[in-house]
């Protein structure tokens, strides 16, 4: 009994020591701010990062997107090593990662996706002055929804204590004005109608006019002027998910490659689509490629439904691990069968040369879906072979 007893103690103290550890490396970060949304989180806490630093200030920051990152004060980036899956516990070890340089402002992403681990990273693990909402799409539903409605309220919960939150969501800014309310924090809707596109042209990647606008307001908040910002933000390294485009000439045909990757949900895929003005032109097939998972069910059967109703391509080409429930959603919504092609399960090189087989003169493929995994390699077979278009 006393073993069981001595086990309890020594594990109650050290669970005291960690809790204290971790306020004493929180109060060494003067302002925390916290980012959250569905789509964009990842763009939005290096865009703040990049304007603050813009304005002369010392910032650390941390990504969860595509590829984990730690974004030092002096510039480096370095990964976030992980042993097994995603644990909401990491960000102990990154904010005594960021204590130990002593930066002016500390920039997270929020990794968590189940509601009730949202409101933990806030209240207990972050505890930030100012939160971030990017927006409200239909991502996760499996775990915070079922509806946009839930997804909204589950977002809602990082809302900060007695601070400030800014958010260029419009749909349900009245569940975040309500919470706000009460945890009395100031909210400050964003509006991305001041961002000429001059600016936009000094990134060297796609960027979202909203995605700037937030980051802007979020540096102008504390002080930054608008022109330190902005030209603070050009210099950022931009997020390993991004849209990028390449080119390459495989025998004689022109292929134009767009990895939209990262936009894994209808509205954040419109939203390219129509930015970057896609549509059908005579002399160019037009392919759509998805990238499936096999953890992500619910999502390949939402695509699937997507791509026949609401894309208009010459092919859509499937690939990746879980193809066949997307496959057959989409016929069933009213996808001919010729205008699809099941790639599940095959190389890089069987779909580049299927691609390449389908296209006429020129090509036009567009990647959406999943950048994780088969994704990625995807990706790195188009940079390999051809050249990014800026």
């Amino acid at each position: 009994m006393w073993v069981v007893f001595a086990l309890f103690l020594i594990l109650a103290i050290y669970g005291f020591w960690e809790y204290r550890s971790h306020q004493y490396h929180l109060n060494r970060l003067p302002v925390r701010i916290h980012v959250n949304g569905s789509r964009g989180k990842s763009s939005v806490t290096r865009l703040i990062a990049g304007g603050l630093r813009g304005g002369g200030y010392r910032v650390f920051a941390k990504t969860t997107g595509t590829k984990p990152r730690m974004l030092f004060v002096n510039g480096n980036e370095v990964p976030v090593h992980r042993v097994g899956k995603p644990n909401i516990i990491e960000q102990i070890r990154m904010v005594a990662r960021a204590a130990e340089q002593k930066p002016d402002y500390f920039v997270t992403e929020c990794m968590g996706i189940q509601p009730h681990l949202q409101e933990l990273l806030e209240r207990q693990l972050i505890r930030s002055q100012v939160g971030v909402i990017t927006n409200v799409r239909p991502d996760h539903l499996d775990t915070m929804g079922p509806s946009l409605f839930e997804v909204a309220h589950s977002i809602s919960t990082t809302i900060p204590r007695n601070g400030h939150l800014f958010t260029t969501e419009r749909r349900y800014h009245e569940i975040f004005n309500d919470r706000a309310k009460i945890l009395k924090t100031e909210v400050h809707p964003v509006e991305d109608n001041g961002i000429p596109d001059s600016e936009m042209r000094g990134f060297s990647y796609l960027e979202h006019k909203e995605n700037v606008a937030l980051a802007l307001s979020v540096c102008q908040h504390f002080g930054v002027s608008r022109e330190e910002a902005i030209e603070g933000m050009y210099k950022i390294e931009p997020d390993p998910g991004v849209v990028r485009r390449y080119h390459l000439m495989v025998h004689g045909k022109s292929i134009e490659f767009v990895n939209a990757f990262a936009a894994n949900d209808p509205e954040s895929f419109l939203k390219i689509w129509d930015l970057l003005k896609i549509h059908h032109e005579p002399d160019k097939t037009l392919m759509v490629m998805v990238n499936s998972r096999k953890d992500r069910i619910q999502r390949a059967e939402q695509l699937g439904e997507f791509i026949a109703t609401e894309l208009d391509a010459d092919y859509f080409v499937i690939v990746g691990e879980y193809t066949k429930p997307l496959v057959a959603k989409a016929i069933a919504s009213g996808l001919p069968h010729n205008k699809i092609e099941d790639l599940g399960g095959r190389s890089q090189e069987i779909i580049f040369k299927t691609l390449v087989s389908l296209t006429s003169d020129k090509a036009l493929i567009f990647g959406m879906g999943n950048i994780v995994g088969f994704g990625e390699k995807i990706v790195e077979y188009f940079k390999d072979r051809g050249r990014e278009l800026v």
